[in-house]
């Protein structure tokens, strides 16, 4: 099977919303009046990011997945994609279950393959993500203010805990896996949040490379600090088992792959994020505040606070 056919095979679907889609030297796009676009890339690497022998589907479900979250943390809507692969050798049941999960979350959230590359090489997925937001009204990392309260959606950690499982740094039982494993494979971008969240939060991010850390982008990009209360981070019953122990902590400050949103927002604003929360079935939840400052502190129930010794991964750390 040649290159080309792979495409037409695999990754060729119907794209309505452009002008011209797969086939050509380039895509074309209208972008609606009044609208910005929007556009992230992320890149997932076999060894790196996934293990080599990943089941194919929840391989393509989390390829779109990661960068559809990129595109929920700035509140947009997103539209179009452009997906590069590297593949070790011709496997058409791996390329029929990897375009199955991807084309799967791709018309779950009305995203149009666009195009993109193929070529022989090391297990790599590469995908440009594209998305639109009415002008000037994208969330950004920068807009946190002295007073908004932190808030995160979901629970945070079981990914990691997952991968640590996996690397028989715990040993988790059966049903409590299966459910962590899930967070780790299967990520759900939080599209509607973050267009909910548009005219209410001052700032927002994705929490990909763990909560110090993304949250720390948000710091930087604001001149701020804020205060965290460790007690208040919702975590699944799975990783409260292991929160007095180094890898809890990690799981939950730093061990990423959770790809919640981490926003604030005024503390006036409060009841309009739980009308949010209630509205979409998804649990927010209020974890500490911003502050004058800088730094970032992590505060037990006490009142003390807490040396975490975490910064979230950084691939050249």
């Amino acid at each position: 099977m040649s290159e080309f056919d792979l495409i037409q095979r695999y990754f060729t679907r119907p794209t309505p919303g452009a002008v011209l889609g797969v086939g050509d030297d380039a895509a074309l796009l209208r972008i609606p009046n009044g609208m910005e676009l929007a556009v992230s890339t992320d890149m997932l690497v076999s060894g790196t990011h996934f293990f080599a022998d990943a089941d194919p589907f929840l391989l393509g479900h989390k390829t779109l997945a990661v960068n559809i979250s990129d595109i929920a943390a700035m509140g947009a809507q997103p539209r179009w994609a452009l997906l590069s692969l590297s593949l070790p050798e011709e496997n058409e049941a791996w390329l029929q279950q990897f375009s199955a999960g991807f084309f799967a979350l791709a018309q779950q959230h009305g995203v149009e393959l666009i195009g993109g590359d193929t070529t022989r090489g090391p297990l790599n997925l590469c995908v440009t993500i594209m998305g639109v937001a009415p002008q000037g009204a994208a969330l950004r990392r920068a807009g946190a203010a002295v007073g908004d309260e932190v808030w995160v959606s979901g629970k945070l950690g079981d990914a990691a805990l997952a991968l640590a499982h996996l690397q028989q740094h715990v040993q988790l039982a059966a049903p409590e896996f299966a459910a962590c494993a899930q967070a780790l494979h299967q990520p759900a971008p939080r599209v509607a949040l973050g267009l909910a969240l548009c005219g209410v939060a001052n700032s927002a991010i994705d929490v990909s490379d763990g909560l110090l850390a993304d949250l720390g982008h948000i710091l930087q990009c604001s001149n701020v600090g804020a205060e965290i209360q460790f007690d208040a981070l919702p975590v699944s019953i799975a990783l409260r088992a292991y929160l007095a122990q180094p890898v809890g902590l990690h799981c939950v400050l730093a061990g990423g792959d959770d790809y919640e949103l981490c926003f604030t927002a005024p503390a006036a604003r409060r009841a309009e994020v739980e009308n949010i929360s209630a509205q979409l079935a998804l649990p927010l939840t209020r974890i500490g505040a911003i502050v004058a400052g800088s730094a970032c502190t992590v505060r037990a129930a006490d009142g003390s606070a807490i040396n975490t010794g975490e910064s979230g991964y950084d691939h050249f750390a």
